[in-house]
């Protein structure tokens, strides 16, 4: 955007492969967390704005080049997409800290994943085989399962991972051969916007690719109940993912839901018999409850530890978290960043007094650090947190706080343990640590969660689906099943030597 002239850069609305201004004229200030000083403005779409993108995607899908577009084709331009993420890697990876206040390191795996997600369903798509026989008894009858594109898909997307999210959905939609329509999340757009000059640039046709920047309320609630979107897709909070769903409800247009998480991280005390076992774990929950200042929704806030080990383990956690470096994620040495808004900030701090309140231990964290050169007063900066002493009747532990606080409660047997981590309303994601072959198998298929990782936190695989049970959402992304989201199944039956039924006199 920086080329831009000061109108072009508010033309952040693509639509039928034009940059446009809101119809309504207005724009939004785009913040740095870090100072809080606007650095972009964007246009402030509206309803207006989503029926014209709607428009131009329902055109290009209906009278374009795009679905009909060769397999191996798509697939070239997903890897050219790629090629240019790769190219832009240092600019992105900036503009993402920026945008969402994560340290410049996090931006650039960030772009990484992205690119990787690009070539992931290129290649899914280009391995395929072009439909399923299905055997009909009958030598003169050739039936066969196809996939087509869904249609048109509204991709709404959350602002703790801007381009990373955006990219699970876009990928597989493009390669499915859909067109789309993106909202971002009004606070954190700018990567979006600069993804969909690369696809452009690419050579992607006009109206494929379709955005508009504005708040959920009126563009994203459009999109959700428009009769020209055939699939809408959400990543965000549950309370909002409930309105999405209700929205598409009466035109039954697909509905892919991935919604929050309160994430348990268990460690046995054989985990922690040797001075590495011990180390490694201690690192990984601070990995797990503070990368990105803990604003991820697979996130570990809930550690759950063996009663034996609880007492080292969790003042080792908390002498270290005391020294883990805040400050503007370009900085270099900062290891966390500020929380992405002074109302995420207020929102975390109402959850720290309430546990406080409940009776929980404060270990370390619980205010807002003091100022420093890397780290304005007037940034949204929050210390990371340990909460010991915490039992699952304290709001900090049964709701997603989505900030750097870790919630401590222990345990004595395996049996509790299962019964503590399953023991939410979300099972998006959680881990086991255990020097125990048997009981890692045990505990990990006992555990109700999308994901479960064993000895190891936050990886995720391209090949492999991410999704949760329970209220954390209905989706499925990444993998084989995130690109079947993006497809209808038709069955073709041909007759090869048809003759007359006669059910019927005449």
């Amino acid at each position: 955007m920086a080329d831009r002239t000061e109108r072009q850069a508010r033309a952040t609305i693509h639509a039928g492969g034009e940059w446009l201004e809101a119809v309504s004229g207005a724009t939004r200030d785009i913040l740095d967390p870090a100072d809080a000083r606007p650095f972009a403005v964007v246009a402030e779409g509206d309803e207006k704005d989503a029926e014209r993108a709607v428009a131009a995607a329902r055109q290009a899908f209906d009278h374009g080049p795009w679905p009909g577009t060769p397999v191996a084709e798509r697939a070239a331009l997903l890897r050219r997409v790629a090629g240019l993420l790769v190219r832009d890697r240092e600019r992105l990876g900036l503009l993402e800290s920026r945008d969402a206040g994560k340290t410049a390191e996090e931006g650039r795996v960030d772009i990484d994943c992205v690119a990787d997600a690009f070539r992931y369903f290129a290649d899914l798509v280009a391995a395929e085989a072009p439909g399923r026989v299905v055997d009909a008894g009958s030598p003169d009858v050739h039936s066969v399962v196809v996939h087509e594109p869904v249609g048109v898909c509204a991709l709404i997307t959350p602002w703790n991972y801007p381009l990373l999210q955006a990219s699970w959905k876009i990928a597989p939609a493009l390669a499915a051969g859909n067109t789309f329509v993106i909202k971002p999340s009004e606070i954190t757009p700018m990567t979006t916007i600069a993804l969909l000059e690369l696809l452009t640039e690419a050579g992607l046709p006009d109206g494929v690719a379709n955005l508009v920047t504005g708040p959920g309320h009126t563009v994203g609630a459009r999109l959700a109940e428009h009769p020209g979107v055939d699939l809408v897709s959400f990543t965000g909070g549950l309370a909002s993912g409930t309105k999405v769903a209700q929205a598409a409800a009466p035109t039954v247009k697909k509905v892919a839901l991935e919604l929050g998480g309160k994430n348990p991280n268990v460690v046995f005390a054989d985990a922690c018999a040797t001075e590495e076992g011990f180390d490694t774990a201690v690192d990984q929950a601070l990995n797990a409850a503070f990368i990105h200042s803990g604003q991820v929704c697979s996130a570990g806030g809930r550690l759950i530890v063996e009663e034996s080990v609880r007492d080292r383990f969790v003042a080792e956690l908390a002498r270290r978290a005391q020294r883990i470096r805040l400050g503007r994620g370009t900085e270099d040495g900062v290891e966390c960043g500020p929380l992405v808004s002074e109302q995420q900030r207020a929102k975390v701090e109402a959850y720290v007094a309430s546990a406080l309140a409940e009776g929980a231990v404060l270990r370390c964290g619980g205010r807002r650090p003091e100022p420093a050169p890397e780290r304005p007063e007037s940034g949204y900066f929050y210390e990371p947190t340990v909460l010991d002493a915490c039992h699952r009747e304290m709001r900090v532990v049964r709701e997603e706080v989505f900030g750097p606080v870790l919630t401590v409660e222990t345990f004595r047997t395996e049996e509790e343990a299962v019964l503590l981590a399953n023991d939410t309303e979300y099972g998006l994601a959680g881990a086991v640590w255990t020097a125990d072959a048997g009981r890692a198998r045990r505990v990990a298929g006992r555990l109700r969660h999308g994901t479960v990782w064993i000895n190891d936190f936050h990886p995720y695989l391209p090949q492999a689906e991410w999704g949760g049970f329970g209220r954390s959402g209905t989706g499925r992304e990444l993998g084989p099943a995130g690109l079947a989201e993006y497809r209808e199944t038709k069955h073709v039956y041909q007759n090869l030597a048809p003759k007359p039924v006669r059910w019927f006199a005449g």
